[in-house]
């Protein structure tokens, strides 16, 4: 039986989008994005925390074809963002293609249909002949498992679930993780509350943001001549590219633009700290870059503030009005905030069980061996699919050189496909061990490796030990091998229908 629809793409983010647009340049108009939020936007849909802006250069953070002259800072809020989504979504002609308040469960290769069964919760499943999986990096939540949570009388909110009914004024609050988000969020808390206590598991690495108003003027010379605005978005995109991927990346090679990163970092604590003893608590003892770094003006200031109080012993437990950390200080709270971050390793990659050739299970097999895909987009005994949020794809700082190096990729592989009259792909074996073996050497010269990681509690590393998110080559590299991979990398058959 010939499949619903020609492909299926799981997620209406940012990734999934370009995964359609770029099936659309195909000539491929039959197929749907299931979406399991209210609406499109991924991440800039789901979060809406005080606080929330890029933490790249918008110039750099948005796709090459479809530059936005009329961002109002060189870091946009994150309501932009959103505005921007949905803009590429009414240009492109996505949401037609759309079905949200979808919940995709699973799915499941069919050897004989030669297609995909994808099942959605409540529903009936469908099917399609090829399968793209658009969940993103950080799309499943992390909640701690803190004794006595589930006691808590007060209000628990986490980032990616904020409640904005909910008024702070007044109250004794206390948030638990200082990662990135926390970084933005903390300092525009901590103006409404009366008390906040922040508990710190591991510091952050925070360096200057250059955040500055973008002038109309500037706006409009970006849209009346896009070439002054390809030009900011190449000098942005280098910069970054050598003072930040150069200083983790390649570690062994310019181990001086690594020190020279921590540091401005150190630097620029010391200048908004006065109190010695506070900086050391704030100081991470970890190389930078193991750990995603960040960008703040307004972070470590905001800890010299009398009613914020930095927090570094360990969670003991959690009463109905209270924390008690393990030195048996004990801290009444009325609001309780999880920046907890995201679960990648047990529950993102993938976000989906799926179920390739031979019963094989993706996330089952990734855990008990290891985590890979073939230039970061698809996977042996996996036929007709692609894993746009997988090891091995982040490429550059911006999440949009990663989209578009697998938007390359996927016209690569199907144009081919289309030339030959072919219905089916998959991965060779050799082609994917051989990438991933060029990977972890590479990953040699990095910070992951080389520096001192230890105690970073970082997201980058997996069970294995391995930090197989990133991959190590420059984003040119990623591009041009994203056009030019060999084609018999693939096995490529069937007949189209």
């Amino acid at each position: 039986m010939a499949p619903q629809y020609d492909a299926v793409i799981v997620g209406a983010g940012f990734g999934g989008m370009g995964a359609a647009i770029e099936l659309g340049r195909l000539g491929i108009d039959d197929f749907v994005i299931l979406e399991r939020e209210d609406d499109l936007g991924g991440t800039w849909h789901v979060n809406r925390y005080p606080g929330l802006a890029v933490d790249i250069a918008s110039v750099t953070y948005s796709y090459s074809f479809e530059p936005n002259p009329y961002w109002s800072r060189l870091f946009a809020p994150g309501a932009e963002l959103k505005r921007y989504a949905d803009h590429v979504a009414a240009k492109y002609d996505l949401r037609r293609h759309m079905r949200f308040g979808t919940v995709v469960e699973g799915a499941r290769w069919d050897e004989d249909q030669q297609h995909w069964v994808i099942s959605i919760a409540g529903t009936e499943p469908v099917t399609a002949r090829y399968l793209l999986t658009a969940t993103g990096f950080l799309s499943q939540p992390h909640i701690p498992d803190l004794p006595g949570i589930d006691t808590f009388a007060g209000k628990i909110v986490h980032t990616t679930a904020w409640d904005d009914a909910y008024d702070l004024a007044g109250k004794r609050a206390a948030i638990i993780g200082t990662g990135a988000t926390a970084v933005q969020l903390i300092p525009r808390i901590a103006r409404r509350v009366a008390e906040l206590t922040v508990y710190q598991r591991t510091p952050i690495w925070v360096v200057p943001k250059v955040d500055v108003t973008i002038p109309t003027a500037v706006q409009r010379m970006f849209a009346r001549m896009p070439l002054t605005q390809k030009a900011a978005r190449l000098t942005s995109t280098s910069l970054l590219e050598l003072m930040m991927v150069s200083a983790v990346l390649h570690y062994r090679q310019v181990r001086f633009l690594n020190k020279g990163a921590e540091l401005l970092a150190r630097a620029h604590m010391r200048a908004q700290i006065p109190d010695r003893e506070l900086r050391k608590r704030l100081t991470p003892h970890y190389s930078f870059g193991c750990k995603r770094p960040t960008f703040s003006n307004n972070y470590f200031p905001t800890f010299t503030r009398s009613h914020v109080h930095l927090e570094t012993a360990s969670i003991e437990r959690i009463e109905p009005e209270a924390i008690v950390t393990a030195d048996g200080h004990r801290t009444q709270i009325d609001t309780l905030i999880l920046a907890t971050g995201f679960n990648l390793w047990d529950v993102n990659f993938p976000a989906i069980e799926v179920i390739g050739r031979e019963g094989r299970n993706l996330g089952k097999w990734w855990r008990e061996n290891r985590f890979q895909a073939y230039e970061g987009v698809s996977v042996p005994h996996f036929p007709n699919f692609l894993t746009l949020a997988s090891p091995y794809s982040y490429s550059g700082l911006s999440y949009f050189t990663t989209i578009e190096s697998q938007m390359r990729h996927m016209g690569r592989l199907f144009r081919e496909l289309q030339r030959r009259g072919a219905s089916t792909f998959e991965v060779t074996e050799r082609a994917n061990a051989e990438f991933l073996d060029r990977m972890t050497r590479r990953l040699g010269d990095s910070v992951f490796y080389l520096g001192s990681c230890e105690g970073s509690r970082s997201y980058y590393f997996n069970q294995h030990g391995e930090a197989a998110i990133l991959r190590p080559t420059s984003t040119v590299n990623a591009f041009r091998e994203a056009g030019s991979f060999p084609l018999e990398d693939y096995m490529i058959g069937g007949q189209s229908a």
